[in-house]
């Protein structure tokens, strides 16, 4: 067994940091830009913003969050190659399995994100608006100076937690073929014969890079907090 562990684990590590790792990083960042564009424009006032482009991303979010991540994952992989459009797709929109990841891991965080980061941004006192309008503040000035700063330290926790769940997420990446960690695994396990010890080593493996998460999203949040802190203390 230890023998099986000694060759195997390498393998499943170097996958982790080659695929799994990369592909949760590059969909969280571009997920959160998507998820930060998009509380933005539904929170923006109805006259500033052409009614119809707020319906479609409220119809995206409602879209990513009431649909499973897999079959997601199905529909920009396998599906796509046959949305063929005369003079714009003949051919289909054929991805690579770490570009159809990435798109489809994007555009599900970016719809859980929107909901968090527009839910932050709410729980920030209206008087704060009125009151940066009354020395002159632009509402973009106000958004960026004084809102956008409080509703990072309420929204940290859970894009961490929404950021340590993707990364257990993307042993879905497997069923498009994506070299993944799981995917190693179930390579391996179809060799030596060995499931049940090749799943519960990648189990482990999985569960030591969400506890070292878990301890960085700890220390951030301490650190926000005694920012917080330390800025209330001076401004009274």
């Amino acid at each position: 067994m230890w023998n099986t562990i000694s060759t195997s684990l390498p393998q499943i590590l170097e996958a982790g940091f080659k695929y799994t790792i990369p592909l949760a990083l590059i969909s969280f960042f571009i997920g959160l830009a998507l998820a930060l564009v998009t509380a933005l424009i539904r929170l923006s006032a109805t006259k500033g913003i052409n009614i119809v482009i707020k319906l479609f991303f409220r119809f995206y979010v409602w879209l990513f969050r009431s649909t499973p991540l897999l079959v997601q994952l199905f529909i920009v992989y396998f599906g796509l190659p046959y949305l063929k459009i005369k003079g714009l797709t003949p051919e289909g929109i054929k991805l690579d399995p770490f570009m159809a990841g990435v798109l489809t891991f994007s555009l599900n965080t970016g719809a859980y994100a929107s909901e968090t980061i527009r839910a932050a941004i709410e729980s920030v006192p209206s008087g704060q608006w009125e009151a940066a309008a009354s020395i002159g503040m632009t509402r973009t000035q106000t958004l960026k100076r004084i809102i956008l700063p409080q509703a990072l330290r309420v929204s940290v926790p859970p894009l961490a937690n929404s950021f340590i769940s993707l990364v257990k997420d993307t042993s879905l990446a497997a069923s498009i073929t994506i070299v993944e960690m799981f995917e190693v695994s179930q390579q391996i396990a179809a060799e030596n014969y060995e499931p049940l010890l090749m799943y519960s080593l990648v189990a482990v493996v999985y569960a030591i890079f969400c506890t070292i998460l878990s301890w960085l999203q700890g220390k951030l949040e301490k650190k926000l907090n005694a920012s917080h802190v330390k800025r209330g203390s001076e401004s009274r």
